[in-house]
Formats: structure tokens, C-alpha cells, sequence
């Protein structure tokens, strides 16, 4: 092939961005989560990053992360099983195995990566795993890495899940694979029902908990305290770049499943590790969780709760999820990024979602308002979101 013809194969359509006049993705963000943030020269107010329980910009984070820069660089060059493996890193390990309550945990790059490196090492040909039809990109790339059969069930469907696993013999294991809080509808899966399922038909579950570790839980634990689910010996993965407010990802559970992968997962082995600031960070936001929750959870769902009332008051089409997302239901791509342009012209920053990451004609606009956030700057989100439907 000339490489011109390569190249060609890979020209960007810009023709729904320049019809309406906006593209809602890659904005130039030049500050820190602040109350306001500043987005391509504009003051706005961030209802679209995932800092649930604005611990982005807290002053005990920041300093734990200056002092470990202090303390060790801006980095160990190295990957956890070379230099990289810090006794910060160790201890954050520690901590998290602690807080979800499993034996332990290693910690990755990213959550995509720990999604992605998991199913090649514990799945193959002769297994099967079962995946919600809603999973995130990262899950199901992930398990199509690992060579084995695939089946969907319907989204949060149990009664789909359980047809499928009676039927699901022959194989030498079958996974069942599904999200804590799916965050294009905030919807939450039942997850204990799905574990009861497996313990049933001898499936092993894994969970990623990656919007739910932080926000739910009476002590922002996650999933398993959500639900009241002891004893879990299930594979389960999250993100330390939501509700946590830094970056990373982890996979928890038995021992021997984690010293196995702590030398066979490659996405961990051959990856640098986290800096020592992160790893400091994720720390502290453990700490602030465990002293702060109570009040920054209330904070979550009262806001939460006024923008959906303000949702519902200005005519949109809003999913009745039960965690702290207000996702509106805006139909094709071209009035998603219509919805998304009109916000962002009236100051709020959203998060916009189209297809592939949402089926075609089924477009999002996604809503968070962090713990962050003044009462007056959620009143004030509430009163422009009731205008822009007349816009």
C-alpha cells in the first residue's frame, strides 16, 4: 500500500462539529478544578470532570503531593517490579486493599490498563465470559484480548444473566463481568443479586468500581459496602481518578490471584509506575474520605438533586439513575452537540456522549456537580440550565 493510502485511511470527519458550530471534546482547560474553572479563555462551571467529591484541589492533597515531590522526585523511572516500586506504593496497596475490604491490590497506570491487562491473564479459549451489554470500552476490549467466548446480557437484566449461565456449560470457568455505576445513565447495577447468580452457577464475578469507589457506601467504600456483599471472592477493578482525584487504576481481591499478576500481568510489569505525588495523594483522599464523607456525600446528593430538579423544570428528558449523575436523554448526535454548544455559550462545562460510546440515537449529556461546588454556584447552574431549553 503507498503510504499516502495509509494515511487517507485515517482523516478525521469534522463535519458534526463544524455544522454546529462547536466540538465539545479536547477544550483547553487552564486551571485546576477549581470553583470556577477557566476553559479556553471562559470562566465556567464544571458539571463535566468526575471530581464527585471535589478532592481535586484540596489543600491537604496538594500538600501531601508536594511533600512526597520533596521527598522523592517527580518520579523512580521505573516500573513496580524494577525502582518504581516505592514504600509509598506499598502503602497505598495497603490502604486500598484495607478500604474495599479484600485480601489485596495492585496498582496500575490507569483503570483502562488494569481492565485491559486482567482478562489475557486469567481467561482463555476454554472459558466464557459474560458481560453486560453496557460495559465500559476498557472491560470489553479487555476481554476480547483474552481470546475467550463472549456473550452479552442485557443490561442490568438478571433474569437474561441467569438464562445464559444455566446454559453456559462445558466451559473450564465462566466469568461474569459488569460496572458498579454504568456513567453515561447513573444507573447501578445489583450487584449483590449478580454474585448470588455466580456463587449458584460456580461463575466468578468481577466488578469495576470505578464511579462507585468514593460515592457509595454509607463510608464511601463502594459497591461491596453499597450492597452489603461480605465475604467477596470476586475480581474487582476501579479507577483512582474519580471520586479518589488523582490518576491510576487498581484490580483487588484473593492473594494468590494478585501475586500472580503482580509478575504475569504485563499492563503492570511493563508500565512505569505511578509518581511518588499520586501515589501520596490517593493517599490522602483515603484520609479525607474516611475523616470527611459523611458531610462531602450530603453535599453530592443535595446537588445532585437540584440540578435534576432544574433538569426536569426546564423540559429535558432526564435517566432516573440512582447514583449522583444527571444524565439527559438528547437523542442524536447532532442534538447532543447542540445542547452541549448551548451550555457551554451560558458558562457550564458538561461531558458529551455519542456513538460508539452510546448507541446511534441515543446521544448523553452528562452532569456532575462535585462536593467542590458552592451551594450558590449550583444555584446558579440550576437557573441557566432552566433557560437553555428555550434557547
Amino acid at each position: 500500500m503507498d503510504l499516502r493510502e495509509f494515511y487517507n485511511r485515517f482523516s478525521l470527519d469534522e463535519s458534526l462539529a463544524e455544522e454546529v458550530g462547536h466540538n465539545p471534546y479536547y477544550l483547553r482547560v487552564e486551571s485546576g478544578l477549581n470553583e470556577r474553572i477557566q476553559v479556553n479563555g471562559h470562566e465556567m462551571i464544571d458539571l463535566a470532570s468526575n471530581n464527585y467529591l471535589g478532592l481535586a484541589t484540596d489543600s491537604r492533597v496538594k500538600q501531601a503531593a508536594e511533600e512526597a515531590i520533596k521527598k522523592y522526585g517527580v518520579s523512580l523511572c521505573g516500573t513496580p517490579i524494577a525502582t518504581g516500586y516505592l514504600d509509598l506504593y506499598q502503602r497505598l496497596e495497603e490502604k486500598l486493599s484495607s478500604f474495599v475490604g479484600l485480601e489485596e491490590t495492585i496498582i496500575l497506570p490507569s483503570c483502562y490498563q488494569a481492565n485491559n491487562g486482567l482478562f489475557s491473564c486469567i481467561a482463555g479459549a476454554q472459558d466464557l465470559i459474560v458481560v453486560d451489554r453496557y460495559a465500559h470500552s476498557s472491560l470489553i476490549q479487555g476481554i476480547k484480548s483474552a481470546g475467550c467466548k463472549i456473550r452479552p446480557f442485557l443490561h442490568n437484566d438478571l433474569e437474561h444473566l441467569e438464562g445464559i449461565l444455566q446454559r453456559s456449560t462445558g466451559y473450564r470457568q465462566v466469568f461474569v463481568v459488569t460496572e458498579s455505576v454504568f456513567s453515561t445513565e447513573g444507573s447501578i447495577a445489583p450487584f449483590k443479586e449478580v454474585v448470588q447468580l455466580c456463587e449458584t452457577y460456580n461463575a466468578m464475578p468481577v466488578i469495576d468500581d470505578s464511579h462507585g469507589i468514593g460515592v457509595l457506601g454509607k463510608s464511601g467504600r463502594g459497591i461491596l459496602e453499597e450492597q452489603g456483599i461480605d465475604g467477596y471472592l470476586g475480581i474487582y477493578t476501579a479507577s483512582l481518578g474519580k471520586a479518589l482525584a488523582n490518576s491510576g487504576g487498581m484490580i483487588s481481591g484473593k492473594k494468590g490471584l494478585i501475586g500472580y499478576l503482580k509478575y504475569y500481568c504485563p499492563h503492570l510489569v511493563y508500565s512505569t509506575a505511578l509518581t511518588p505525588a499520586v501515589l501520596a495523594g490517593t493517599v490522602a483522599v483515603l484520609e479525607v474520605i474516611r475523616a470527611d464523607f459523611e458531610v462531602l456525600k450530603r453535599k453530592l446528593v443535595t446537588y445532585q438533586q437540584a440540578i435534576y430538579e432544574s433538569l426536569v423544570e426546564g423540559g429535558f428528558t432526564v435517566s432516573t439513575g440512582e447514583a449522583p449523575i444527571n444524565s439527559i436523554q438528547s437523542g442524536s448526535k447532532e442534538a447532543t452537540f447542540k445542547l452541549a454548544k448551548r451550555l457551554y455559550e451560558q458558562g457550564i462545562l458538561s461531558t458529551t456522549f455519542i456513538e460508539p460510546s452510546v448507541p446511534v440515537g441515543e446521544g448523553r449529556v452528562r452532569l456532575i456537580a462535585g462536593a467542590n461546588l458552592t451551594s450558590e454556584t449550583v444555584a446558579e447552574a440550576t437557573e441557566i440550565i432552566k433557560r437553555v431549553r428555550r434557547l
